[in-house]
């Protein structure tokens, strides 16, 4: 680094003499004073005679030595810096610099173990304000799929916790894209959701009917912006609820800001990796079906392929089924009558495009999954049926999904979307390795909880890189292929120093949830550590690049 610093200050010098030669010296001898210093001799006798002497040429030679010093001294400087960044503050983190990169172990990272969750109530976390001292009651109406409604409660007990309210049992969505007419009580274990939570926000199953008998008019309904920020609730949706004892948030998705204060985001993370669990046969069902995995595989991936038509029609991105692709998607886009029309080709360059299951198949053997790894497969219908996913199936013979693994037992969960992506959610979870196709919620919820839960193995596919790749693949041998697909995946592979604390949505990156060991010295890394994660920013700076995701297809499309 030294080297290269010094050779580009001695480009530089040289250019600046020659600049002033061409600019600063046929102006008069007044400039030569701006540039170098006159040089005089003095003779023995009183007179002084000044030598006539070629100033450019002085001025060149003395930045020419200036370089050379500096290309010297320019090894020193950053040896010295890098030796005295490794005695203030040592990281746990090899330094990659591109020369001399460790090979990633695909299934596990070995940084893991140096984290650990920590979400517990900080002592100066008041306790929940009780039922009758409350400020009212909130009503939450939640919206989209299992894992988009799953956001929506996780913000709906901070929002009642910013209110000061009395939280109501949250509201499932009925009339989405799955029309899945669950309610909480069939999804989570209420009794538990509100048990776990009741020293931060009170919560109850219904409104009381003396308070509903006592309101002159029915609840008032409203819907905040997305990403509102706590002040917007404190200055538009408190004075509303004191006067009206009950308020409704409607479609309350993403209407909580990402970025709060560490209390309030412990509090999310409470929510979420420890009160919303799933009712006891979804909750039995999936750990059968994990064991089941296990016993025919040591490990397993668990794909979510997320290759569903509304998910491509969304997209509009086009995969080469020709007119009949063309139209089938574009009547399902049709119901998004603000979506712009997009260009397939530059969709797919700018990395928005979902892989094709096939191309998922050769991203993980070109990372070096061999074709005996045990595959689950966890999605909705597939765009094209058995003929899309049978390339998948080729490379990988090992391939299970819900259905293969319990026929008969599934089937009082088939009628119900939601249900069915619970069960995918708890084998997933349940995973050595999960593996994303795009950045929708459930993606993003699932990387979120294996990171808080000791950073599991997550891939998400870096598909500006990857499409480019594949789209080059005929004109390159598997070697050099694999090679390129294990580059382009740094940064994308879950590991700890992934993360940018601040960036992303809270849910994908919970960085204030997440503590870091002490490091030892004598490499003891065994000790419970304090440092919350945002302390991780300074133990790791991050080096990878966080690509632009479907941010509206999150919120549409999450499961």
């Amino acid at each position: 680094m030294g080297v290269a610093k010094s050779w580009r200050f001695s480009l530089i010098s040289a250019n600046l003499a020659l600049l002033q030669q061409q600019n600063g010296y046929n102006n008069g001898g007044n400039n030569k004073q701006n540039v170098c210093w006159r040089w005089r001799w003095r003779s023995s006798s009183s007179q002084l005679q000044r030598r006539k002497i070629s100033w450019p040429l002085v001025c060149g030679l003395m930045l020419f030595v200036l370089g050379l010093i500096s290309l010297f001294t320019g090894h020193v400087a950053s040896d010295l810096e890098w030796y005295s960044q490794g005695v203030v503050r040592r990281s746990i983190f090899p330094k990659s610099d591109g020369a001399r990169r460790e090979p990633i172990d695909i299934w596990k990272s070995k940084y893991s173990k140096h984290f650990y969750a920590c979400s517990e109530r900080a002592p100066r976390f008041a306790p929940a304000v009780r039922e009758r001292s409350s400020n009212g009651y909130l009503l939450i109406g939640t919206s989209g799929g299992l894992n988009q409604q799953r956001t929506g409660i996780t913000d709906a007990v901070v929002v009642a916790r910013i209110l000061n309210a009395t939280l109501v049992v949250p509201e499932l969505d009925h009339h989405s894209y799955w029309k899945d007419d669950s309610d909480f009580v069939d999804i989570f274990d209420v009794d538990w959701f509100i048990a776990s939570l009741a020293k931060d926000v009170t919560i109850v199953k219904r409104v009381p009917d003396k308070v509903m008998r006592s309101m002159d008019k029915p609840p008032y309904t409203m819907r905040v912006p997305r990403k509102s920020p706590p002040e917007y609730y404190i200055d538009q949706v408190l004075p509303v609820l004191l006067r009206r004892q009950v308020v409704q948030l409607t479609k309350f998705d993403f209407r909580l800001a990402s970025d709060l204060d560490e209390d309030l985001q412990k509090l999310r993370c409470r929510v979420n990796y420890h009160a919303l669990r799933f009712t006891r046969p979804i909750r039995e069902l999936g750990q059968r079906l994990v064991m089941r995995m296990q016993q025919m595989a040591k490990r397993y991936i668990a794909v979510h392929l997320r290759f569903e038509p509304d998910m491509l029609a969304f997209s509009g991105c086009y995969y080469g089924g020709g007119d009949k692709e063309r139209y089938e998607l574009g009547e399902i886009r049709k119901r998004w009558a603000t979506l712009p029309d997009l260009s397939a080709d530059g969709e797919r360059k700018r990395g928005k495009c979902p892989l094709t299951p096939e191309e998922v198949g050769f991203m993980l053997r070109a990372l070096g999954f061999t074709n005996d790894t045990f595959l689950y497969v966890a999605s909705g219908e597939i765009y094209g049926g058995e003929r899309t996913l049978r390339p998948l199936r080729e490379l990988f013979p090992n391939f299970y999904t819900k259905e293969m693994l319990a026929n008969e037992e599934l089937k009082p969960f088939l009628s119900y979307s939601s249900r069915l992506a619970a069960i995918d959610y708890v084998v997933s979870d349940e995973s050595d390795v999960f593996v994303t196709n795009n950045n929708g919620n459930m993606a993003k919820i699932l990387a979120g909880r294996r990171r808080y839960m000791g950073h599991k193995r997550t891939i998400r596919p870096n598909a500006k890189r990857l499409s480019a790749l594949f789209m080059a693949r005929a004109q390159m041998d598997w070697d050099t292929f694999a090679k390129k697909v294990k580059s382009g995946q740094r940064g994308f592979m879950g590991e700890p120093d992934e993360i940018r604390p601040g960036r992303g949505e809270f849910h994908e990156y919970p960085y204030p949830c997440i503590c870091e060991k002490p490091f030892s010295n004598e490499g003891d890394h065994s000790t419970k550590g304090k440092k919350t994660a945002q302390r991780l920013k300074k133990a790791s700076k991050s080096k990878a690049l966080i690509s632009e995701e479907y941010n509206e297809a999150d919120e549409l499309f999450p499961d």
